[in-house]
């Protein structure tokens, strides 16, 4: 066993929240909830400089000018990504790319926010494919 993997052993990691460097909270917050379908868990300050939304288990933060930088991509797993794009096409999302299959055996889509910031939201697949290539 490497030592990586005793270290790793003896503190077990619980959840990562990806914190992003947003122009405006409430803008954001209304984004989320209203086009892409996420719960307002919570906000703070007065007016809110610092927030949180959440669906299924992922949540995300916000943070007003801070912490981060703007266009951040993150990778969000969801159930049905074609489902999803349906929800999305009707809720007016800034979808950047559709489903598409990838060769490393997942479905994914681009959705971006008004910060600039990318969801890659994807769905595995049963086989790989080769409709695009790594990096693409």
């Amino acid at each position: 066993m490497d030592s990586g993997s005793a270290m790793g052993e003896s503190n077990r990691f619980e959840g990562v929240t990806p914190i992003l460097n947003v122009k405006n909270v409430p803008a954001s917050l209304d984004h989320y909830v209203r086009v892409l379908g996420f719960t307002k868990d919570w906000d703070w300050g007065e007016p809110p400089t610092f927030a949180s939304v959440s669906r299924g288990d992922v949540c995300i933060f916000f943070c007003e000018d801070g912490q981060g930088h703007p266009g951040t991509w993150m990778s969000v797993f969801v159930e049905d990504v074609d489902a999803l794009y349906e929800e999305y096409r009707a809720s007016g999302a800034t979808i950047r790319r559709p489903p598409t299959n990838y060769p490393w055996g997942m479905r994914e889509m681009l959705v971006e926010d008004p910060d600039g910031h990318c969801l890659r939201m994807g769905t595995g697949t049963e086989a790989p494919s080769d409709d695009v290539a790594p990096g693409a």
